[in-house]
């Protein structure tokens, strides 16, 4: 399921209050998914990493009550009010001993004399076992307790994503023009570093840094690996080779196209990133000298900047001279 697909599953498992487990490669945003649903949905998130606690974590602490019976306390980590999301993260990678803790948790909303506010679901997520990340293989009382969620990677979903979230546009760009790259993950391999929904942002965070020059490569190496790093510092070069946005507004039916793809996903990038009532005649001049490919990603992206030029005539016009491709 991509993204935004898993989102929506999501918030109908937290009206019924059922618990679920999101399966993924590493990198692909489980994670941050799940803190995106609880912001979206103003609820409290409690993220326990499973695989740093014992089975006793869970349980809590045993002492004598008033009566002389034992009694335990429960640890401070549980919610005890109000409404949210516990967040198991990572739980195939506890031990089997500590999965086991978590059966009446996730079925009963229960630990001991400890219980689940009303408010509150259940989440979990993981790695596969097939990635060869650190896992322990669940056992079947307790993932029979789960709705279980594959993730998976999406293009379209993570430039949502990136357009909300200040990710560079070189970065959008380039993975438009080579979509594979989002999630490069091979499992048979031994790599430190490679291409991942996360490890792009990380790529976006270190270049917004300025970093110097001498150090450049060796960071984008460092997040994405030799191979990725090596496409997309190539790719930059030839962006910076374009000529300016307002050099080309300036000269739409004149201006020199490019011949490389990867320029013209760029120049298609920096270009809708202007868009407005006031330019988008002279977009619609340079996306009709495009290839349609490139013309429908300039004035789709442009109509994402500014959505209301697609009441201009200028943007009819274009669409009409291309309706047998949109249909």
């Amino acid at each position: 399921m991509r993204p935004s697909e898993i989102a929506s599953a999501l918030e109908t498992l937290l009206t019924v209050k059922q618990p679920a487990f999101i399966w993924g490669a590493p990198g692909v945003g489980k994670s941050q998914i799940v803190a995106q649903l609880a912001t979206k949905q103003g609820l409290t998130l409690v993220d326990i990493r499973a695989v740093l606690l014992d089975p006793v974590d869970l349980r809590g602490i045993p002492r004598i009550d008033d009566t002389g019976k034992t009694a335990w306390c429960a640890p401070s980590f549980l919610p005890t009010e109000g409404k949210g999301i516990l967040f198991l993260d990572e739980l195939n990678t506890a031990p089997p001993l500590v999965q086991a803790a978590c059966y009446q948790l996730v079925l009963d909303r229960k630990l001991g004399e400890y219980e689940l506010p009303e408010g509150w679901t259940i989440l979990a997520a993981g790695n596969r076992e097939s990635d060869k990340a650190v896992t322990h293989r669940m056992p079947s009382a307790l993932a029979n307790r789960m709705v279980h969620l594959d993730f998976e990677a999406n293009l379209d979903d993570w430039l949502t994503w990136a357009d909300d979230n200040e990710v560079i546009p070189s970065l959008k760009a380039f993975l438009r023009f080579r979509p594979k790259l989002l999630h490069a993950f091979d499992p048979k391999k031994n790599d430190k570093a490679f291409p991942s929904p996360r490890s792009w942002e990380f790529v976006s965070n270190i270049l917004a840094a300025n970093p110097v020059a001498n150090t450049k490569r060796a960071l984008i190496t460092g997040a994405v690996g030799e191979s990725a790093a090596t496409e997309y510092l190539a790719f930059m070069t030839a962006c910076d080779e374009l000529p300016s946005v307002e050099a080309v507004l300036a000269n739409p039916d004149t201006i020199e196209l490019p011949d490389d793809p990867a320029v013209a996903y760029a120049l298609c990038e920096s270009v809708a990133r202007k868009a407005s009532d006031d330019v988008i005649p002279q977009i619609a001049i340079l996306a009709a000298r495009l290839p349609i490919e490139f013309s429908v990603l300039l004035m789709r992206d442009s109509a994402a900047t500014s959505p209301s030029i697609v009441e201009t005539p200028s943007f009819a016009n274009w669409a009409c001279a291309n309706s047998d491709i949109l249909v």
